[in-house]
């Protein structure tokens, strides 16, 4: 079993910055992929800012560059820093995890529980 726990988040006035950390836990895993989400209210979840275990990135047109994700693959850690802030990023942000099981060989997904980002006008 894999623990994705997220950090960061809050309240923050536009144009102000914030920095997201999250973190898997557990044994017997290697990471493929994390990556976070965010989900407005009435709104779909949509991708912000991925990084492969080999350093690739993507980010959504929206936060080019404004945000920047980066990961470290031992300490499967993954962060997001973001700059410039919009009403618009106002969103719960959620941590996302692909890993491979050393155990089974098989792929599976984890999520983190979710942060609030509040950006004020």
């Amino acid at each position: 079993q894999v623990q994705v726990v997220e950090s960061g988040g809050g309240l923050v006035q536009a144009g102000g910055s914030l920095r997201l950390s999250c973190v898997a836990s557990g044994s017997l895993f290697s990471i493929n992929v994390m990556g976070w989400y965010r989900q407005a209210p009435g709104k779909q979840r949509e991708l912000v800012a991925s990084i492969t275990s080999g350093g690739t990135t993507a980010y959504a047109d929206s936060v080019k560059g404004r945000f920047t994700i980066s990961g470290d693959n031992a300490k499967k850690l993954v962060s997001l820093q973001m700059n410039s802030l919009e009403p618009e990023d106002t969103a719960v942000y959620y941590c996302h995890v692909n890993i491979n099981s050393r155990s089974t060989y098989r792929t599976y997904d984890y999520w983190g529980q979710g942060t609030q980002v509040t950006v004020s006008p």
